[in-house]
């Protein structure tokens, strides 16, 4: 369980740096660690490929989880900022 436990926030650590590399758009950064992890290897066609993703952000109204809520808003914040442009392929 707690292998189990430290290889999600792994992945959910690496999943924040794959956003941060891509939505950064004042500095181009030469290497996307999509290797990192198997979920953003996952995403990688997703995240900064062809295609759209979606990202749903549970939050909570309760101040007793603001500190999370705050962390996901802005988790959410910098996937809105990732620009891909979709393409539509026909066969």
């Amino acid at each position: 369980m707690v292998k189990e436990t430290g290889n999600i926030n792994k992945s959910l650590f690496t999943l924040g740096k794959v956003i941060k590399a891509l939505s950064d758009k004042k500095t181009k950064v030469p290497y996307i660690p999509y290797r990192d992890s198997k979920l953003t290897m996952l995403l990688m066609d997703s995240l900064g490929g062809t295609s759209k993703a979606l990202m749903v952000a549970c939050v909570s109204p309760s101040s007793a989880y603001f500190d999370e809520t705050l962390s996901t808003l802005n988790y959410a914040t910098r996937t809105m900022n990732i620009k891909n442009k979709p393409v539509i392929q026909m066969e």
